[in-house]
Formats: C-alpha cells, sequence, structure tokens
C-alpha cells in the first residue's frame, strides 16, 4: 500500500429526509397564536393616546348618548353608526364617539371690561346644549370634533365682552345681571342657527361676577344704604295702609250707619204714606156718604116737591082751606062769643091771604 494512498472509509447509507407536517402544524399554531395576541393587545389593552387607540383597535364600543363617526385616511364618512359594538380597519379608520344628547360646557375665567372701564372677571358659565342627530355630518365636516370651542367656548367670551363694553359696572353687576343669561342665549342661538343649525342651545347660566375689592365694597354700602331707605319706604308703606285702612274701615261704618238711617227713614216715610193714604180713604168714604146723603136727600126734596106741585090742585086747595079753616076756628054757643069770633075772622082772614100768595108762588 503506497503511503500516500489512504485507506478508504466505511461509508454510511444515506440519511432520509425529515418530514415537514410536524413543521407545518407548528407554524399554523404559532400564526393563530400571535393574531389572538395582537387582536387582544388592540382591543382590550388601553393605549395612552385615545386617538391612537381608536385608530388601532378593530372592536370599538360606541357610548348611550353618542353616535359612531369615521374618518377614512383622514376623510369624514357619512356613516354614522348607532350605540353598540362596532367594527373597523385598524390604522386605517379612525374613529370618534359624538355626543347627540344634552351636555353642559362649562367656560372658566372670562375677563371682561365695563362701559366705565372697570376690569370684572366671570368665574364659571354654563351653557346647555345639543348636537341633532341628523345634522352630526354636516357639524363636523364644517367645524370638526371640537365644534363646541368654536360656536360656544369662544362665542361666550365674544358675546361676554360685548356686553360689558356697552353697560356699566351697576348694570352688569346690579341691574340687568339678570338679563345676562338669555341675552347669551339668544346670541349663541342665532349664530349657530345662521351657520351651524345642527347645535341647539337649551338655556345659559352665568354666576355674579367678581369686581375689584375696593368697587365691591362701595357697592356693598350702597346696597345697605338701599336697604335701608327700601324700610323705610316699606314701613311708610304699612303705616299708609293701616291707615288707608282705618279710613275705609270709618268709610264703611258711616255708609253703613247711613243706609240703615236710610232704611228707617223709608220704613217711615212708609208708615206715614199708609197712614196718609188711610186718612185719605176714610176722607174719600165719608164724603161719598155724605154726598150720598145729600144726594138723597136732594132727591127725597126733589121728589117731595114734585108730589107737592102735582098736589096744588084746585080740589086739593080747597080741601086745605077748608080744613085751616076748620082747624083755626073755634064755634062757640050761647051769648059770650061776639069778641072771641072777631078775632077768629080775623085770623082766617090772615090764612087766606098767604093761602093766596102761595097760590101766586106755585102758578
Amino acid at each position: 500500500m503506497d503511503a500516500g494512498t489512504q485507506p478508504l472509509l466505511p461509508q454510511r447509507p444515506p440519511t432520509e429526509p425529515l418530514h415537514q407536517q410536524g413543521n407545518g402544524d407548528f407554524t399554523a399554531i404559532v400564526t393563530v397564536l400571535f393574531a389572538f395576541i395582537a387582536i387582544f393587545s388592540m382591543v382590550l389593552i388601553p393605549s395612552s393616546s385615545p386617538n391612537l387607540k381608536n385608530s388601532s383597535t378593530i372592536l370599538h364600543q360606541v357610548p348611550e348618548g353618542h353616535v359612531g363617526v369615521y374618518w377614512l385616511g383622514g376623510a369624514l364618512q357619512k356613516t354614522i353608526t348607532t350605540p353598540g359594538f362596532h367594527l373597523k380597519l385598524p390604522l386605517i379608520t379612525h374613529y370618534e364617539p359624538v355626543q347627540v344628547t344634552l351636555q353642559t360646557d362649562l367656560v372658566r375665567d372670562i375677563p371682561c371690561g365695563t362701559k366705565g372701564g372697570v376690569l370684572i372677571n366671570f368665574d364659571r358659565i354654563e351653557v346647555v346644549n345639543r348636537l341633532q342627530k341628523e345634522s352630526v355630518y354636516e357639524t363636523l365636516l364644517n367645524y370638526g370634533v371640537e365644534y363646541d370651542h368654536t360656536w360656544i367656548y369662544d362665542k361666550i367670551h365674544h358675546e361676554i365682552n360685548q356686553f360689558c363694553s356697552v353697560h356699566s359696572l351697576q348694570d352688569v353687576y346690579i341691574d340687568k345681571f339678570d338679563q345676562i343669561d338669555e341675552t347669551m342665549k339668544d346670541a349663541l342661538q342665532a349664530d349657530c342657527t345662521r351657520y351651524a343649525p345642527g347645535i341647539e342651545i337649551i338655556s345659559v347660566r352665568v354666576t355674579k361676577p367678581r369686581i375689584p375689592e375696593s368697587v365691591r365694597q362701595n357697592f356693598e354700602q350702597m346696597e345697605e344704604e338701599r336697604t335701608k331707605v327700601l324700610v323705610s319706604i316699606e314701613r311708610q308703606r304699612v303705616a299708609e295702609k293701616e291707615a288707608e285702612t282705618q279710613k275705609e274701615i270709618a268709610i264703611t261704618e258711616a255708609e253703613k250707619n247711613a243706609y240703615v238711617s236710610k232704611i228707617v227713614m223709608e220704613q217711615k216715610l212708609m208708615e206715614k204714606d199708609s197712614l196718609r193714604m188711610q186718612e185719605e180713604i176714610s176722607n174719600a168714604m165719608y164724603i161719598a156718604r155724605e154726598k150720598s146723603l145729600a144726594d138723597a136727600k136732594y132727591y127725597q126734596t126733589m121728589k117731595e116737591s114734585e108730589a107737592n106741585k102735582l098736589k096744588l090742585t084746585p080740589q086739593f086747595l080747597e080741601l086745605k082751606f077748608i080744613e085751616a079753616i076748620s082747624n083755626n076756628t073755634k064755634m062757640f054757643f050761647g051769648d059770650k062769643h061776639s069778641s072771641k069770633e072777631q078775632s077768629v075772622v080775623v085770623v082766617s082772614s090772615e090764612l087766606v091771604f098767604h093761602l093766596a100768595e102761595v097760590m101766586k108762588t106755585l102758578g
């Protein structure tokens, strides 16, 4: 065997390649596990940045009282979702919840200068507002998610300064302070109606502004003096009211007495009238009775006169003449009647004369 010749080593049989079936199963399991971990981290693990979380999550929840608004690649979408769970593309679609129920925006620390140049400060102003659901897309398209900064926070600062600049401190702090709420509400709603009609201003609540200490003390002193004046006025009103009440009581009492006197007088007059009427009735009855008696007597006399006229006939007169002679003639028998007989004859002659006169009168 040559020195350079090496002995041949025994050769091993070729090894068979490993089976790939187990490697494929392991890779699938790792992939599914990694995807599950990724989804779990994006959905359930909170992120330090809400915007990043809203962009990176797949499953998201829209709370009650809100609607879901979406941006695809920065472009606002018209799709608006209702409260509940929804899906979106992570990192591509951005989501924001927008409240469509009543909300209160609190605006703090609003400085303003009055017409007289006094600087005052409103600590807080509350604005109750609501974004209408059907106007969410148009409002966000024009003014963004922070639309309330434009039309409420900044607008309140502007309107408060406008109001203070045309009013004195007395007006802002005392006289017209109760009007600021309605003034702010009307001003905000007017601009919202014109430029952002989806925003509805419900109410505005303004707190009392802070004024310089020296001015505040003057106002307190003035208010104290005004209170004293009001107390004096109220006392005077009470005294006047009491005097007026006493006067009304006296007038009422006098009217009552006058009314009673009037009733008594009317009663007496009615009694007098009743007596007068009774007397008039009695007089009328007496007059009627006397007249009736007079008429009866007159009638009787007239009838007697008529009867006498009917009786004045020659035969009746002759009869009466004879009766008169027979009644006035006295007859004496014997010698001693000559003087008396002469007187009887004289009397009979007078009677005849009177009868003749009666005949002439009736004739």
